[in-house]
C-alpha cells in the first residue's frame, strides 16, 4: 500500500489517503472502510450531452466522487479457474498469478460534482494505483490506525506458495500476511489400475496429470520472486513426492535454472490428512514450516490457535472463548494472549466496534499480547467457529465462579443504589 497523506488529530478526526497496489491492499481497505465513512475515489460515469440540434452524445468521463458509505463488498477473486485436460497445451509460461481482488463501495454522493447531483447513489469500484481518501464517521481509533501502519510497510506480497494435491487434483494457493488466495484448481481423471491394461491407463493418466500440473505451476506460482520464502507441496500418501520428482526432472529437461534453484531451495514437502485447501491449517502447524516461517503473521496465527486448542483440552480454566467470557477475563487482568478476528472490527454498529477496540487496548495496557486473525486465512476461519474471539489466560479462572461473583457484585450495587434512593 502506498501512503499518500494523513491528517488525523489527537481526537481521531481527519482523513487518510492511501493508494492500493495489490490484492492484499484491497483487503486492508475492506477492513478499514465502514458504514458511515466518507470516501473519495476516482469513478467513471456515463455523461450525456444534448447538442443544439437535439442529438444526444454519450461519453464516459473519469472524475473524483465523494460518497457516504452504506455498503462495502469484497471478493478475493471472481472464481478460481479449474483446469481441463487441454490446459497443458494452453498454459503460458508467464510466472505471474492471475487472481484479482475486487472492492465495491456504495452510497450517496455528498460533494456535488458538475456531472453528478448531490445525493445521487453511486458505487465506487476501487482500482489499484488510484488514491482513496478515507474519513472515518466515528473517528480513527487505535485499531484502524494500526491497520494503516501495517498496510504501508513496504516489501509485502506472497510469502508462501502452497500446492495442495491428491491423485488427479490440485489447488494452487498464495499466502500473504493477511490473505490466502486460491489462484487455480486442477482436476483430471486418473483411471484405477485394476488389470494390466488398467495399469497402463493409470500410468498415462498420472503422466497427463503431472504434465498439466507442471504447466499450471509455471503460470500460478511466482517461484522466482525474492520475497517468496517457501513453496509447500502437501498431500496425503505418496503424491507430493511423485509431483516433486516430476517437476525436478522436467525443470532439468528444459534447462530452467531458475526453477531448478527454486525447487531445490524453497520446496518443503508436508503430509496432510486430506487433499483440500482447509488442510493448510495442518501445513502451517507442521514442524518443517514452523521453523522456516515462525516470524510471519499467518504462521503466528496458526501457532497461537494450536496452543489455544491444546490448552482447551488440558486446562480449560486457562482457555476461554466467546465475547462475554473474554471480557470477564480481561476485567480481571487475566489475559496473556487475546485471539480476535478482524471480522469483529467490521461490525456495522459503531458501539460494537468500540467494544472490541476497547478490549484490545485494555489487554495491551495490562501487558497482554493481541493477535488479530485474518478471516482470509484458514486459521481465521477456525477462530470464527469459536465466535471469533478467544483468550489464553495467565492464571486459571473458573467461568462459573467468575460469573457468580459478577452477579453478586451487580446485586450489591443495585441494593446500594436503591438504599441511596430510599434514603434520599
Amino acid at each position: 500500500m502506498k501512503f499518500v497523506n494523513r491528517f488525523v488529530d489527537k481526537h481521531g478526526t481527519g482523513h487518510v489517503t492511501l493508494r492500493p497496489e495489490d490484492d492484499e491492499d484491497m483487503w486492508h481497505l475492506y477492513n478499514l472502510i465502514q458504514e458511515g465513512d466518507s470516501i473519495r475515489a476516482p469513478a467513471i460515469r456515463r455523461v450525456q450531452k444534448i447538442s443544439s440540434t437535439g442529438s444526444v452524445d454519450s461519453q464516459r468521463v473519469r472524475l473524483n466522487l465523494t460518497i457516504k458509505v452504506t455498503r462495502v463488498d469484497f471478493s478475493s477473486s471472481a472464481a478460481p479457474s479449474t483446469a481441463t485436460p487441454n490446459d497443458a497445451a494452453d498454459a503460458s509460461s508467464s510466472n505471474q498469478p492471475d487472481a484479482t481482488a475486487a472492492l465495491h463501495i456504495s452510497g450517496p454522493v455528498t460533494v456535488e460534482n458538475q456531472h453528478v447531483r448531490l445525493g445521487a447513489f453511486h458505487t465506487l469500484d476501487i482500482e489499484v494505483q488510484r488514491d482513496v481518501r478515507i474519513e472515518k464517521f466515528e473517528g480513527w481509533d487505535s485499531v484502524a490506525l494500526a491497520r494503516v501502519d501495517e498496510a504501508i510497510v513496504p516489501g509485502k506480497g506472497a510469502e508462501v506458495a502452497a500446492l495442495v494435491c491428491g491423485e488427479g487434483t490440485a489447488a494452487f494457493c498464495l499466502l500473504s500476511q493477511h490473505m490466502t488466495l486460491v489462484t487455480h484448481r486442477l482436476s483430471l481423471p486418473v483411471p484405477r489400475k485394476g488389470s494390466a491394461s488398467g495399469a497402463t491407463q493409470h500410468e498415462k493418466g498420472l503422466n497427463r496429470f503431472y504434465g498439466t500440473l507442471f504447466e499450471s505451476f509455471l503460470r500460478h506460482v511466482p517461484y522466482s520472486n525474492v520475497g517468496l520464502k517457501a513453496i509447500v507441496i502437501a498431500s496425503p500418501g505418496w503424491v507430493r513426492d511423485s509431483v516433486y520428482d516430476y517437476m525436478v526432472a522436467e525443470a532439468s529437461r528444459r534447462g530452467d535454472k531458475v526453477l531448478q534453484k527454486a525447487l531445490k531451495d524453497k520446496v518443503v514437502k508436508v503430509h496432510i490428512s486430506s487433499p483440500h485447501v482447509h488442510s493448510l491449517v495442518e501445513v502451517l502447524k507442521s514442524p518443517e514450516i514452523v521453523s522456516q516461517l515462525k516470524e510471519t503473521k499467518f504462521a503466528r496465527e496458526g501457532i497461537v490457535l494450536d496452543k489455544f486448542f491444546k490448552m482447551l483440552g488440558t486446562d480449560e480454566m486457562r482457555a476461554w472463548y466467546g465475547p462475554d467470557h473474554v471480557v470477564l477475563a480481561a476485567d480481571r487482568g487475566a489475559i496473556g494472549t487475546l485471539l480476535i478476528s478482524d471480522d469483529l472490527f467490521r461490525a456495522s454498529n459503531p458501539v460494537t466496534r468500540k467494544k472490541y477496540v476497547g478490549l484490545v487496548e485494555a489487554v495491551q495496557q495490562k501487558g497482554g499480547e493481541v493477535v488479530i486473525f485474518s478471516s482470509m486465512h484458514e486459521s481465521g476461519q477456525q477462530l470464527l467457529l469459536l465466535t471469533g474471539i478467544a483468550a489464553l489466560l495467565t492464571f486459571p479462572l473458573d467461568v462459573e465462579v467468575v460469573e457468580a461473583e459478577d452477579k453478586e457484585e451487580a446485586e450489591r450495587l443495585r441494593l446500594a443504589k436503591e438504599g441511596e434512593l430510599d434514603g434520599g
